[in-house]
């Protein structure tokens, strides 16, 4: 089954993938930008600023992956979600508690807010494409299947009427 509107979600993705890495690799080379741009006095520990660029530039990774066959990325979208809606209610709360500026928000207004609305639209449109794959007695289309040795008839599995 392909996904509703999959060349719209491949382009997010494609697009979430690429500002992902970029904005690791830019973080992982100057861990002390944010600070310098919020007013903050530097950090103590760049490495940490550091472990967080390349978390959020391997996550670029896996988006670009789900750009590719949209079909299959329902979870790695999901678990992105879920950060992007946590990291907003961490920085609301330090803010809230003066403990960062309120213009640290920048941060997560690129990285996780705009994100809401496509990623949202994504698993509407995934949810139904997810469960006929994870369902053993569905029939998941060869071209889901990322090379042809991997392939059911190539194995010598069937994958008819729920039996392997």
């Amino acid at each position: 089954m392909i996904i509703r509107r999959r060349r719209f979600h491949r382009a997010v993705f494609a697009a979430a993938g690429l500002y992902n890495i970029c904005w690791g690799v830019w973080s992982a080379a100057d861990p002390q930008w944010l600070f310098r741009f919020t007013g903050l006095a530097p950090s103590n520990y760049p490495a940490v600023f550091v472990c967080l660029a390349m978390v959020v530039g391997l996550y670029g990774v896996l988006y670009l992956d789900v750009a590719r066959v949209p079909e299959r990325g329902w979870l790695i979208a999901a678990v992105g979600l879920a950060g992007k809606v946590f990291g907003p209610i961490g920085m609301l709360w330090l803010i809230w508690n003066r403990i960062w500026p309120a213009s640290a928000f920048v941060l997560c207004a690129t990285n996780d807010v705009i994100w809401w609305v496509p990623f949202g639209l994504y698993l509407h449109d995934a949810w139904p494409t997810q469960s006929q794959i994870t369902n053993p007695e569905s029939r998941i289309p060869n071209e889901l299947i990322p090379a042809p040795c991997c392939r059911p008839r190539a194995i010598g599995i069937r994958l008819q009427h729920g039996r392997q």
